[in-house]
């Protein structure tokens, strides 16, 4: 286990896909902290459209010139990965009201469980606030465009995905 550096963040998710908005959250991040982790979240309640490898994938590809970014596969607590991975924060997005108290929640939970990791909150830029993963699947699901929303990569991933 290494000590916890201010200089090493995580951004937790799961990237089901990665959309322009999580793009820009990375790379304001990766200008806030020396080392920046991505975690893919391999495990969760929610059912995925893409497997955990594709996921990391297309982190991989659309944070490529990022050079102080990495993108690891994690399952398990955020803040037992955190401490092992050596970051001291916690970088997590916010898109409306809504979403900051859900932040706020996990935030304090975080800390109650590692008092050494803070959880810093970016606002979502303006052009990307109303994506989300979510709406990405949906459009996608009804043939439409997700292009505007999501880094190329994705659109190919998720080509004929959906066919009947």
């Amino acid at each position: 286990m290494s000590s916890p550096t201010a200089h090493h963040a995580v951004f937790p998710g799961t990237f089901d896909p990665v959309t322009l908005g999580h793009v820009d959250l990375v790379e304001r991040a990766s200008r806030l902290f020396g080392h920046l982790t991505i975690i893919v979240a391999a495990h969760h309640d929610k059912r995925h459209i893409l497997t955990v490898e594709e996921r990391v994938d297309l982190l991989e590809k659309a944070t490529a010139g990022l050079e102080n970014v990495d993108v690891v596969a994690r399952d398990g607590l955020l803040v037992d990965t955190a401490r092992e991975l050596g970051a001291s924060a916690i970088v997590r997005g916010v898109r409306s009201a809504a979403d900051l108290e859900y932040e706020r929640q996990l935030a304090l939970t975080n800390r109650a469980m590692d008092p050494d990791l803070d959880t810093v909150l970016l606002l979502s830029s303006s052009e990307h606030a109303h994506v989300s993963s979510t709406l990405v699947r949906q459009i996608a699901r009804l043939g439409g465009d997700i292009q505007p929303f999501v880094p190329i990569a994705v659109v190919s991933a998720l080509a004929g995905r959906f066919d009947s």
